[in-house]
């Protein structure tokens, strides 16, 4: 069903001291996109700003009421061509309605009919890398650019700013790189309750005495579970609880088949998989060791960072963003992706720290953390990069009378 754009949620559409601005993505279901989206227009409301994010809605609509922002529902996660140019007069409809000074774009498809609205409407377009995305031709090459095509272009990793670099023309000075940032008031040892984890423990019915070896994410297969049980099995002597944590989104045939490897491995009641977690920050209490073990390179990775907050060890695979997340050796061992020996060899490492390296790893960690990955850093570096956006904007029309005019 085609939803108008005057179907709103939220807060009202009064044009505050500071910039309107609208982000566009296809829905508001859990991912690095949305929890980016989201952040930044709590942070823009929070500012004086006008925060506006279209998209076909999710679980996280709750989120942006609370932040006092503004959600426009539009069929903007349809790739259909008929579809996506119609979404440019509805895109320009908000913008107009709405006094927008910037749109964003996070996603491909939204972003072309964003970009088309934004230059309708003469404002100014931005758009974030959220990954390296595929091409096995000059179509879809093609397809891709239009996340290159913003008067600024934000990579959210140094991975993806490389990835940017080598494969879409985009001149350096419309490109910055913007860390993705972990909410510290949330991933913060000091504000979990003993009662939180105990509650969490009992429901995943984890035994005392056992190391906790956990693997956030959604069960696909990019995300590397089936490394992860192949290297288990390489420790089958060692006492450990390999927990999965993340919902299959429908892939059930995937969930079986990991079952399956656990269960030929002998680590049939060693392997749970409990689905989706609703409180993150108490299963990294829970954890000995978080992994990421993504056979894919992640733009960016954020449960690296989650867990470092969280004073955890981390054993990852050492390509994408996730390296330049991590101290070697200090926070985190690196493994080659795929390499189910080394996986198990930095397991090892990770489970065999004493306490007192422990203590130091997660104190290490959690400065760490702090101190790059922090979601009020990524906020106010995009919100400084609108500022000066509309800066640059006003001192140019301020000497240029063609533009002015």
């Amino acid at each position: 069903m085609i939803v108008s754009a005057k179907t709103i949620t939220g807060a009202g559409s009064v044009k505050a001291n500071g910039p309107v601005v609208l982000q566009v993505l296809p829905s508001l279901v859990t991912g690095g996109a949305e929890r980016g989206a989201v952040d930044i227009a709590a942070a823009l409301t929070a500012a004086g700003g006008t925060a506006l994010i279209a998209s076909e809605g999710g679980p996280m609509e709750h989120e942006l009421r609370r932040a006092k922002a503004t959600h426009i529902k539009l069929p903007l996660a349809s790739k259909n061509p008929i579809v996506m140019y119609r979404n440019i007069a509805r895109l320009a409809e908000v913008i107009e309605s709405h006094g927008v000074d910037i749109v964003h774009a996070r996603s491909r498809a939204p972003a072309w009919s964003a970009a088309a609205a934004a230059k309708r409407c003469g404002v100014h377009f931005v758009t974030t890398f959220h990954g390296a995305y595929n091409f096995s031709n000059g179509i879809k090459r093609r397809y891709n650019a239009i996340m290159a095509s913003g008067e600024r272009v934000i990579a959210n990793s140094h991975f993806i700013e490389g990835h940017i670099r080598a494969n879409y023309d985009v001149d350096p000075a419309r490109l910055r790189m913007i860390h993705r940032g972990v909410d510290l008031s949330r991933y913060d040892t000091e504000k979990v309750s003993a009662e939180r984890v105990i509650q969490l423990a009992t429901r995943w019915r984890v035994p005392d005495g056992v190391p906790i070896v956990m693997l956030p994410g959604r069960l696909t297969r990019l995300k590397g579970q089936i490394d992860l049980i192949e290297a288990l099995n390489r420790l089958r002597d060692r006492k450990f609880l390999c927990v999965l944590v993340g919902s299959d989104q429908g892939r059930a045939s995937y969930r079986a088949e990991l079952e399956r490897l656990a269960a030929k491995h002998g680590l049939g009641d060693r392997v749970f998989l409990p689905g989706q977690c609703d409180d993150m920050p108490a299963a990294y209490m829970l954890a000995d060791v978080v992994v990421c073990a993504s056979t894919d390179p992640e733009s960016f990775g954020r449960v690296v960072s989650e867990a470092q907050a969280m004073g955890c060890p981390v054993v990852a695979s050492n390509h994408g963003g996730v390296p330049e997340q991590v101290l070697e050796g200090r926070t985190a061992f690196l493994f080659p992706p795929g390499d189910c020996e080394a996986l198990a060899q930095a397991l090892c490492k990770a489970l065999d720290l004493s306490a007192p390296e422990r203590e130091i790893l997660s104190l290490s960690a959690r400065t760490h953390a702090r101190a790059n990955f922090s979601k009020d850093k990524m906020c106010d570096a995009t919100l400084a990069l609108y500022r000066d956006l509309l800066q640059e904007a006003q001192e140019y029309a301020a000497v240029s009378p063609s533009a002015a005019s």
